[in-house]
């Protein structure tokens, strides 16, 4: 039997999702950068974020189950012309609010952490911008110690002689 906790249960659940999301997107609405992006934000919107972290750190699948997956999220970004200094300020804020939080700051969860906030914020650039994927090419993604998504290469556009 594996005693190795997911990651979602090392930060703490649900409680610890939920207080990151609120905290984060209070700094968001009052970010120079990034209060542009959000200003029509639902008031649910922190929530359904946590709900997603949830579900990609190995917690209950209840994105998926209750707000439409992976198309559902990826939808969301599409049309919205993300800037690369969007992302980046995002990635930035998103790593002060989890210590802030007190989030766990051991290195492997940080590393395991940072690399899917670095991976998502540029899979939102990639959707909100003139060529993204289809939406439904995806399941959500789900994060573990040392386990990412796995790579897909683009298909060659020139066939082999």
């Amino acid at each position: 039997m594996d005693t190795t906790p997911t990651l979602y249960e090392w930060m703490g659940g649900a409680e610890a999702l939920d207080r990151l999301t609120e905290a984060f997107y209070a700094h968001v609405r009052r970010d120079e950068v990034l209060a542009p992006v959000f200003a029509g934000m639902d008031a649910e919107h922190p929530r359904h974020v946590a709900v997603w972290l949830a579900e990609v750190f190995g917690g209950p699948a209840d994105y998926t189950a209750h707000h439409g997956g992976h198309r559902h999220m990826a939808g969301r970004h599409l049309g919205r012309g993300i800037t690369e200094r969007q992302r980046r300020r995002w990635a930035d804020l998103l790593m002060d609010t989890a210590d802030e939080v007190g989030l766990p700051s051991d290195p492997e969860f940080r590393g395991v952490f940072a690399c899917y906030v670095e991976w998502g914020t540029r899979m939102a650039l990639i959707y909100s911008g003139p060529h993204p994927p289809p939406v439904d090419a995806a399941e959500v993604p789900v994060w573990s110690w040392g386990r990412t998504p796995p790579w897909i290469p683009e298909p060659d556009p020139q066939p082999s002689p």
